[in-house]
Parts: C-alpha cells; structure tokens; sequence
C-alpha cells in the first residue's frame, strides 16, 4: 500500500527555518521535523511563538504527536523539541553519531552536565532504520558531510534533507564546521540523487537564490540533479574543492554558539545557576597577535 502522507511546512522567517508537521491522514498520528524555539541573542530570551503555531495547527487537523525528529544538530536556531515533547509526550529523535558531535562540543564549552552517550534524546537512529508514525513508516538515511551525523528521513515519496541540500537554484550545504567533510557531503548527496527522479525532497532552510522573489522550500529529485553547485562540478574531486573555496568566504551563523549548546543537549537548556537562570558560555579567544594588557 502506497504511504501517502499530509505534509504542512511552518517558515521561520527569523532563521529561514522550514519546520515540517508530517501526519497519517487515517490514523492521525504525526511527526514534528526540525522544530524552532524563538530566541531573542539581544536580551536573551525565548519565547514559543512557532512552536505553538505547529501545535495549533495539530489541534486543528486532531492530530497525535508521537514524535520529534532532528535532521541534525543545528548551526542557526534552537530546537524547541522539549516543548513538544511536554506538550504531547513525543519521542525526541536524532542520528546515532550525534554523539560524535557531542564529544566535540562538550569541552569546548565546558558542558560538565551533558553525558555524551546521547541519552538527552529519546531514540537514536542509524542508517536503515525505520520509524512507525501511524500506517507510516518514516526510513532513516544516513547522510552526513554538513556534520557528522546528519541524518534524512524518507516517508512515502517525500524525503526531509535537513541541510544537505538547498533549492537547486542555491546550491549545497557548508561543511566548515568541526565534523564536516565536504566529500562526505557529496557522497551523501548522490545518495538522493540515486532515488526516483519524481521523489519529493523538502529543504530544511531557503534563503532565496538571486532573482528568486519568493521563498520555496520543495523540490524533486529530478529539480536537484541540475543543483547549480552540481552542475558545475562534473567529478567529486571538482566538488571538493569549489565547497571548501566557497565555505572559506563563508560568516559564522549569528546564532551558533547559543544553537549548539542547546541543541547537543536535545533542546534543554543548560542547568539553571542558584539564582533559577540558565546561562549560555560564550568562547572569548585572542585573535592573531592581539594582546588585552
């Protein structure tokens, strides 16, 4: 029986996020993809404003969240995946290897309280697994290079790419960051570019190519195998080396450091200090020769 699932994408306009509401139409049962908590760098605070808009919306179709997936640990927003789960008692999901990155990040700002054997997530997937979402069954694929435990969930005729893949008139994801491999990245884009070219591929950000007025998040597969980063690059040698040119030009995303260190944690925030506040580290290092005294 062919899986035919509904599909309803929330655009953050804050962080050019697509967070995706995926549902069985028989047995309502749903899966949230890539969820956002509002985070405010200025002042520090958080607010539930595009999680409750996905929640509403499963209100209103008289839909089950059984699940949040994570297409990895995101660089640009905070993952508002405990809100959910609160909320609805879903299982928060996300690739195996998640505890690689974990094990990078923790010393880098001292997270003495994460255990990086992935424990703050609910489920860890692995290449091949599958996930039951109602009659759904949701195919975990393994596609690392922007970090090393980028993972895409397949459902149907329809697969979330997270960050692997933009619009093919954007291009392909960075992979400067600790764990990223850019001839990973390209492996793991064949890897989709092998599936039926009628395949239905759903981004997880748009930021709107040149010329493009609006913002468009779904494409196929047969769209992406003319990817304006592919098209120029016949071999995955030439690949490689037009990636890692173009990520070296490339400005660190404004909201990394507070994403990571929530996201390492599945969404939770650091633990509060005596005064009932949680607090994010900020790195200070010296650059080049500069010296403070």
């Amino acid at each position: 029986m062919k899986q035919a699932p509904e599909i309803h994408g929330f655009f953050d306009d804050q962080t050019n996020t697509i967070t995706y509401l995926v549902w069985d139409p028989e047995s309502l049962e749903a899966a949230v993809i890539d969820p956002v908590l509002d985070y405010d760098p200025a002042d520090g605070t958080v607010d539930t404003q595009s999680a409750e808009r996905v929640l509403e919306a499963a209100a209103e179709n008289g839909l089950s969240i059984t699940h949040v997936l994570e297409t990895h640990a995101h660089a640009d927003h905070l993952s508002a995946a405990p809100l959910f789960k609160a909320k609805t008692g879903a299982k928060i999901g996300i690739g195996a290897r998640i505890r690689d990155v974990q094990k990078v990040f923790r010393p880098m700002f001292c997270a003495d309280d994460l255990k990086v054997d992935g424990s703050d997530f609910d489920l860890l997937f692995n290449d091949g697994d599958r996930i039951r979402v109602g009659g759904l069954e949701i195919e975990v694929i393994e596609t690392p290079g922007h970090t090393a435990a980028d993972i895409s969930y397949r459902v149907g005729d329809a697969v979330f790419v997270g960050d692997t893949l933009f619009m093919p008139d954007y291009g392909t994801a960075r992979t400067d960051f600790p764990g990223g491999d850019a001839r990973q990245l390209y492996r793991s884009i064949q890897k989709l570019l092998a599936l039926p070219a009628e395949t239905r591929l759903f981004m997880c950000h748009d930021y709107k190519a040149p010329g493009r007025e609006d913002y468009r998040w779904e494409t196929t597969v047969g769209e992406e195998r003319r990817n304006v980063h592919l098209a120029a690059c016949v071999s995955e040698d030439e690949f490689v080396k037009m990636r890692e040119a173009r990520d070296a030009t490339l400005s660190t995303p404004k909201l990394l450091l507070p994403s990571i260190q929530v996201n390492i944690r599945g969404g939770r925030l650091p633990p509060a200090e005596e005064n009932g506040v949680s607090y994010l580290r900020i790195p200070v290092r010296l650059k080049g020769g500069a010296r403070l005294a």
